[in-house]
């Protein structure tokens, strides 16, 4: 690990939290908006800025901040980035500043306490990102709820939010719970191995706890407890039902958050496996088909939506199931692969969730019956829209095919019963997102109120820009994505494999 000479990851967590402070405090509207949109371009900007310092060829953790917290249990303030995180920082400020240049015009009461608690929610989800101490990472995990269960809650545009809100606030509980049991014990295990004693020789440092040998029994139940913690924040089948329930109750701005920042399947590759490394192999193709059941299952629902939103819901389940997929198939494509399809989550789930409430914020409804002809009518709103379908469904040219293309060659290579899966995923996908482009899109204009719809306004227009250029830069050029994650992507699938080094036919495709 490499010590921070300056305190930036801090800084990048902390930055939104003050921000949030400031602006929950600023009586003027306007002035609350513009200050948090500074605090949120100001996040971008610093997180971009950490990406360029970062060194890929370099192993271990970077940037690393170690302060004593809780030292009667040897918990820490410990946070630090390597190849599988840092990339997620960016992203997930970009996608903070998407919303709220999207929730510019929408939302008209509590408009200062809105913005602060998205502002809030960056804050800690950039803090799970980072955290290296399990508890922290646990407290950070924790604090997403209450910013989420206000934002659905007061601002969801369903007649059910506040159900919404508390059915999603129940299932990350019921997640937690599991986890935190999952950190106890190898705490506990890392003060028995050591010959310490307990409490003063409990550890939560993730580096320590991964250089220490956990027991074959006791990894059984480390990996399941994690994996069913993270399974139900990802979401898998069948703790899956909270995702779309929240994205036709709650704003579309907070569901274009929650479907395009997967931390659920994140905690899977950076703690789940490789803390319980022999469980993670000995189990993994069991949980693949957890994932290609989640993968095809989600994705027949979502060929029966009528509902803009709600099918998006199901396609974000879906494509999680083909992450899983690519996590457990062990080798260098599927993780690549995995990673790269998390980050296309954040411009490609998002944006196409963005589109739907700026439908929705307009028309006052996302199901087919209302829609018709919008092609006619929003011509800017629907190339962008078919842009992010096309990423959606793996189209050559756009981010959506490496990363699908990797996970596909990667099942092929490890699981090819699972890949007919995979396959048949891909199928479905480009089924419903075309259906239901050519009924809302295409076709005569049907409904008066979409003759009165307006196009994208310049900021709406400028938000779907930086995910389209993100998109096709990925698309064009994968490896500026793929160089940053090879050698911490390597190490990783070492430690599960237990094999010093990578054959030549686990090597990434190079692109």
């Amino acid at each position: 690990m490499s010590n921070a000479s300056f305190p930036l990851l801090s800084l990048i967590i902390f930055v939104p939290l003050l921000g949030a402070i400031i602006v929950a405090l600023t009586r003027n509207i306007p002035l609350a908006k513009n200050i948090a949109l500074s605090f949120a371009t100001l996040e971008l900007i610093a997180t971009s800025v950490l990406v360029g310092c970062f060194d890929s060829e370099s192993h271990g953790f970077q940037w690393v901040e170690n302060y004593d917290w809780i030292p009667s249990l040897n918990i820490e303030y410990l946070i630090g980035i390597d190849g599988i995180s840092v990339l997620f920082l960016p992203m997930s400020a970009l996608l903070t500043l998407m919303a709220i240049l999207a929730s510019w015009r929408s939302v008209q009461h509590l408009t200062q306490v809105h913005f602060a608690l998205l502002l809030a929610l960056e804050g800690v989800t950039i803090g799970v990102f980072l955290a290296l101490d399990m508890v922290l990472f646990f407290l950070f995990w924790e604090l997403t709820l209450p910013p989420i269960f206000f934002l659905i809650s007061l601002w969801g545009i369903g007649s059910e939010r506040r159900s919404a809100a508390i059915k999603y606030t129940l299932f990350m509980m019921f997640g937690g719970v599991p986890l935190l049991f999952g950190i106890i014990i190898l705490s506990v295990n890392h003060a028995t191995a050591t010959g310490g004693s307990i409490p003063f020789d409990l550890t939560f440092s993730l580096p320590v706890l991964l250089a220490t040998p956990v027991p074959e029994h006791l990894q059984a139940w480390v990996f399941i407890l994690l994996v069913l913690g993270f399974a139900v924040k990802a979401p898998l089948v069948p703790f899956h039902t909270w995702l779309p329930t929240v994205a036709m109750e709650g704003p579309t701005q907070l569901t274009a958050l929650l479907t395009g920042l997967k931390l659920g399947a994140f905690g899977i590759i950076r703690f789940a496996m490789p803390l319980a490394p022999s469980a993670a192999a000995q189990f993994s193709w069991i949980l693949g088909i957890i994932g290609a059941i989640t993968l095809v299952y989600s994705a027949l629902i979502a060929l029966q939506q009528t509902n803009l939103r709600r099918l998006l819901a199901y396609a974000s389940i879906s494509h999680v199931g083909l992450v899983i997929v690519g996590i457990t198939n062990l080798n260098i494509q599927g993780l690549q692969g995995a990673i790269f399809q998390l980050l296309n989550f954040t411009m490609v789930s998002g944006s196409l969730m963005f589109v739907a409430g700026f439908i929705q914020h307009r028309l006052g409804s996302t199901e087919t019956i209302h829609l018709g002809g919008i092609a006619k009518v929003m011509p800017r709103l629907t190339c962008f829209y078919f842009l992010f379908t096309l990423a959606s469904i793996g189209l050559p040219g756009t981010s959506g095919f490496p990363a699908e293309l990797l996970l596909i060659i990667s099942s092929l290579l490890a699981h090819p019963g699972i890949s007919i899966a995979v396959l048949i995923g891909a199928v479905l996908s480009a089924a419903y997102m075309l259906s239901f482009t050519r009924l809302a899109f295409f076709g005569p204009i049907s409904q008066t109120s979409v003759k009165q719809m307006l196009d994208l306004r310049a900021r709406e227009l400028t938000l779907l820009c930086l995910s389209a250029l993100l998109i096709l830069g990925f698309g064009f050029f994968p490896n500026s994505v793929l160089k940053i994650n090879q050698t911490a992507a390597e190490t990783w699938l070492s430690n599960i494999i237990q094999q010093p080094a990578l054959t030549e036919t686990q090597k990434s495709t190079k692109y």
